[in-house]
């Protein structure tokens, strides 16, 4: 874990977190000052009945046909607008003040009548893990110069896009080498964050449960436990999701995983936490994962 965590060093990123209620939405207005470049992208998602949106950065060197990138993929936190994905901004500024090259992508995680799905498949048309973890995987790979493999696909997620990262990767081991959480949670939640969703039977809480998965992990990720890098950050002042990721590092520890980074940080669930240490928690996060190589 020495390089993942080389560069932990504090680092700060301007630009804003869109992560649900009482957050403010600013990041896009600095795009401007991103060297590289975004975009928006859709796709015909069966897994969601529609089409589903994304927004993806390029590093300013994509221009140059003979590279391709690791591409960090970005889950942002719930309830939220149908337009949140479009808040990358400070990821993709981290990416830049890191000093790596990555590709960024955001993807859309609510729609009208549909604001805090929680990242999980919950029924036909509604099933937000499956558009994540395949479909989007399998179209931005098809549509950039990608490094097209699970070491090159890096997964962070903020609030209850954390929880959607957590999960999302414990569920699809063969996808992503690099997991981050920011002030996430480990049960799905209503959208107050504060009491646990029932989703109708005991297997399918079971499964949305990531405490009850930990037991499962090192069977499940038996071929990548030495190239998995999974770190999880919280607030001292998030009073909603602190004790939670406190429990879910000691379980982690007691089920011997290795490659397993937690830490308490200043602050609560906000976007100056986040701001303020975006930079070395995406620079961790691709120190990492495989870098730029000749296409």
């Amino acid at each position: 874990m020495a390089r993942a965590l080389a560069l932990l060093a504090a680092g700060t990123v301007t630009g804003i977190l869109l992560v649900g209620p009482g957050a403010t939405s600013g990041g896009s207005a600095r795009a401007n000052l991103l060297r590289g470049s975004t975009h928006e992208g859709s796709f015909a998602s069966r897994a969601l009945g529609g089409r589903v949106h994304y927004s993806v950065y390029l590093p300013p060197g994509y221009g140059n046909p003979t590279t391709r990138y690791p591409v960090v993929y970005f889950l942002h936190g719930l309830p939220a607008s149908p337009q949140a994905y479009q808040s990358i901004t400070a990821i993709a500024s981290a990416v830049e003040g890191s000093g790596h090259e990555a590709i960024v992508v955001g993807m859309q995680g609510s729609r009208q009548g549909d604001e805090d799905p929680e990242w999980l498949d919950r029924g036909p048309g509604r099933r937000w893990e499956t558009a994540t973890a395949v479909e989007l995987v399998s179209v931005i790979d098809h549509r950039y110069r990608t490094v097209p493999a699970r070491s090159g696909r890096i997964l962070i997620g903020v609030s209850a896009g954390g929880y959607g990262a957590t999960l999302i990767a414990a569920h699809h081991p063969a996808t992503y080498s690099v997991i981050e959480s920011w002030s996430g949670y480990f049960h799905p939640t209503d959208p107050t964050g504060t009491r646990a969703l029932d989703l109708g039977t005991p297997e399918a809480n079971d499964w949305a449960d990531f405490h009850k998965l930990i037991p499962t992990l090192k069977r499940r990720f038996a071929p990548y436990l030495k190239t998995t890098y999974y770190s999880f950050y919280v607030g001292t002042n998030d009073s909603r999701f602190r004790a939670e990721n406190e429990e879910t590092s000691r379980e982690l520890r007691a089920a011997g995983l290795a490659h397993v980074y937690f830490r308490v940080y200043p602050g609560g669930h906000e976007w100056t936490l986040w701001a303020q240490h975006a930079r070395a928690w995406v620079g961790s996060a691709l120190s990492a994962a495989a870098p730029p190589r000749r296409a």
